[in-house]
């Protein structure tokens, strides 16, 4: 493992179009929390905050996806994202997408790259 990583969860703990796991990333002065999903077998990170108002996605822990599995959803306003680009498919978000973060899944483990 490179000094610039940091180990976020194990392979295993994502499922496609499942349960997002959480983490927390030093910002400016601050923590902010994220998470990573794992999507048609590739795994992506965002910042947990919806593009319509700073508010957390998941209104109960880790519940990232639609029904459908096929899109990430504001569990306050409906807005509808695209979990590999983050970019807002609809509702609430205006036009605005997820801010995302890098990850790389190597040895059965996912880590953040920072810097």
């Amino acid at each position: 493992m490179a000094g610039n990583e940091r180990l976020i969860c194990a392979s295993h703990d994502l499922v496609d179009g499942g349960d997002g796991v959480r983490f927390e990333v030093e910002g400016f002065k601050a923590q902010k929390s994220a998470f990573v999903i794992r999507h048609r077998g590739f795994v992506h990170a965002y910042f947990n905050r919806c593009g319509h108002v700073p508010v957390e996605l998941d209104f109960q822990h880790g519940k990232f996806f639609d029904l459908t599995g096929l899109y990430l959803i504001c569990a306050t306003h409906g807005a509808l994202y695209d979990p590999t680009s983050g970019r807002c498919m609809g509702g609430r978000c205006n036009g605005k997408g997820l801010e995302a973060l890098r990850v790389v899944e190597r040895n059965g483990n996912v880590y953040l790259l920072e810097g």
